[in-house]
């Protein structure tokens, strides 16, 4: 049955080896099974939770109409969000072959946008708390439709613009957005373990754009060459700037114009000052930078690995791409259900997003290790498959802890400094990935794995200590 399956498939897809079309199968029959499985043992809306019961005291709300605004605030941000992730990866997916039609120095723009990243950070944030969450995802969009104009022409100094502007639209990327969306819940007044719900299907709508946009950015090249799928990046970044116009603003003062008697000098000090004053803020961050910046090194070294390692039939990146998002939504899709199994079997529900994230990351390492003693010690025949494997299952770390390190920045990060301190984060993550990247020039695959596999383990041990100390109450002021 299952060779009948692998025929049909092989003949509908494109000529791609036999082991490409069983893993894309595999994959698809694991993510279907993972949501069948969901559906059945995560905690269903009805129940109403200790939390909530004061809420609807205090707010006179049935639950059924609490549910319902709840539900319309949570789709009026993933509808902006699935086409802004829509948009990126389509991006994403063909920059490479873009610049390599124009014969320019790729290394230099990628470094450049990661340097403009780094730069821009430490004070990008407070500009997004000072001057309203809503304008920076505004001006996000704005800055994406220019930088993809700006994509058309080959012009080394244009497209060396393109990528300072796009360390800047990153940064809004990963900070506006979510502090948006985190003070908005607080605000509406819905129980702060909802907010699982929203980072849980930010997640899985995460992997399952990545999906969508690969096949769609083919089409999109295939019908008007190599910048078509950045045509196509104008204009869902263009919907989702006119989607985000229907938001209401907040800022990073919560008191009704506190906001316009705080200097943005004030933002950026007071932001660096609660980094730096409060440990577990600190270890947040530097979590994040760890963890990501793992993952974003072995998004490098992925693909040149697999090609070194000459499997029967080559590698189809494009399918080997689709399952490892996949593998990514599917760690989505387990976050609920992970995080309620540590919560009631292992630890409190206080402490269940800490150790999900150790669990979380020890995976990872153990994944990356793979490769670095395969890559070592045994013949590249005999180690693609287990390679492959630990790829997958760090795609699924990913997906798993996305939306366990947001619930974590919601908890320690204060909502008047959201978009300060989560810019900051991303000042010494941007230093990994250089470094990083730098790594796969000078060192040997198994080196810069063996690399990454500590990058996580560290990560996991640092989070092991916000684990095993005190509960505080989340911040939001």
């Amino acid at each position: 049955m299952d060779g009948k399956a692998n025929d049909l498939l092989a003949g509908i897809l494109p000529d791609w080896p036999q082991w490409a079309v069983s893993l894309l199968l595999a994959m698809s029959a694991a993510l279907a099974v993972t949501l069948v499985i969901n559906h059945f043992y995560t905690s269903n809306d009805e129940t109403e939770s200790p939390e909530e019961h004061k809420l609807l005291n205090k707010s006179h709300k049935t639950h059924e109409s609490l549910l319902a605004e709840f539900n319309s605030f949570r789709w009026s941000y993933l509808s902006v969000y699935l086409v802004i992730m829509l948009a990126d990866w389509m991006q994403g997916t063909h920059m490479y072959t873009l610049y390599l039609s124009y014969n320019v120095n790729i290394s230099a723009l990628f470094l450049t946008g990661f340097l403009s990243g780094a730069i821009f950070a430490p004070f990008l944030g407070s500009l997004v708390d000072k001057f309203g969450r809503k304008r920076s995802c505004i001006i996000y969009c704005v800055l994406e439709i220019i930088i993809n104009w700006l994509e058309h022409y080959s012009h080394f100094g244009t497209l060396l613009l393109g990528r300072v502007l796009g360390g800047i639209s990153t940064n809004l990327l990963f900070s506006a957005f979510e502090s948006w969306m985190t003070t908005e819940h607080r605000r509406k007044g819905f129980p702060e373990e909802w907010l699982a719900r929203t980072y849980s299907d930010c997640s899985i709508a995460n992997g399952s754009t990545a999906v969508l946009a690969g096949v769609v950015a083919q089409v999109l090249e295939d019908l008007l060459g190599h910048i078509g799928p950045f045509q196509g990046a104008i204009a869902l970044t263009f919907l989702a700037m006119i989607l985000v116009l229907r938001w209401d603003e907040n800022y990073g003062e919560e008191s009704e114009g506190s906001h316009a008697e705080s200097s943005l000098y004030r933002q950026f000090v007071d932001g660096w000052k609660l980094v730096a004053s409060d440990s577990k803020i600190f270890r947040i961050g530097l979590i994040q930078a760890l963890s990501e910046g793992g993952t974003y090194t072995f998004v490098f070294m992925w693909v040149p690995t697999l090609l070194g390692m000459d499997p029967p039939g080559g590698v189809p990146t494009g399918a080997v791409f689709s399952s490892l998002m996949m593998a990514i939504t599917i760690g989505g899709v387990c976050f609920q259900p992970v995080e309620q199994f540590f919560g009631t079997r292992i630890t409190s529900k206080a402490k269940a997003p800490e150790i999900s994230a150790v669990f979380a990351y020890i995976m990872a390492s153990m994944s990356m290790a793979v490769p670095a003693l395969c890559l070592c010690c045994a013949p590249a025949g005999v180690c693609f498959e287990k390679v492959l494997a630990s790829f997958l299952l760090i795609e699924f770390c990913v997906g798993l802890s996305s939306p366990i390190a947001g619930m974590l920045r919601s908890k320690y990060v204060p909502d008047a400094y959201q978009g300060a301190i989560m810019n900051i984060f991303r000042l010494p993550l941007n230093a990994v990935v250089v470094s990083g990247t730098y790594a796969t020039d000078i060192f040997e695959p198994y080196q810069v794995f063996g690399v990454v596999s500590g990058l996580f383990f560290a990560a996991a041990v640092i989070q092991m200590t916000l684990a095993i100390g005190k509960t505080k109450e989340v911040k939001k002021d």
